[in-house]
């Protein structure tokens, strides 16, 4: 029998808790995830792809149903590469929500097999954002409760290695 493996796709600049929490949920469903870092280069990132990709793989090390890649170019391409049509998206709120489902609608459209997965966030987690830990940083404001402690130092290594 096949596993059924589902794409999480996501800038995750830098990864946080609530993206270990999508990948958590996920894995009670499906058998395996590809947790792809899409290189959006529209995005002003405050780590480099290589860094956040450092960070992705040393969170997920000892999982071996977690399957870390770079994939630049559309989602349907990364379906169609990793053979799968599940594709999971973490949504805080509304405002997530229908973001996403425009994507999706969109999305379809290309690939007619898709299946697009909506994972609420637990109301803890809902204010949780990569925008909020970069935002933390910034104003050099406590973020340390937004990060997986997995890669908390890891992450402060490398912020210490830009001066940041």
């Amino acid at each position: 029998m096949d596993k059924k493996i589902c794409v999480f796709a996501g800038s995750f600049d830098p990864p946080t808790v609530g993206h270990l929490s999508v990948v958590e949920k996920s894995l009670k469903i499906f058998d395996g995830v590809t947790v792809a870092l899409m290189n959006n280069t529209a995005k002003n990132c405050l780590f480099s792809v290589d860094e956040r990709m450092q960070m992705l793989e040393e969170l997920f090390a000892d999982n071996p149903a977690v399957k870390v890649i770079k994939f630049e170019g559309a989602a349907v391409d990364l379906l169609e590469k990793e053979g799968t049509p599940f594709y999971v998206r973490g949504v805080r709120d509304s405002i997530d929500f229908e973001y996403e489902n425009r994507d999706a609608f969109a999305s379809k459209k290309l690939k007619e097999d898709l299946i697009t997965i909506y994972l609420p966030s637990e109301q803890e987690e809902m204010h949780i954002s990569s925008s909020l830990v970069r935002n933390s940083i910034k104003f050099k404001k406590d973020y340390d409760k937004y990060i997986p402690k997995r890669i908390l130092n890891t992450l402060k290594n490398i912020l210490e290695k830009k001066n940041v």
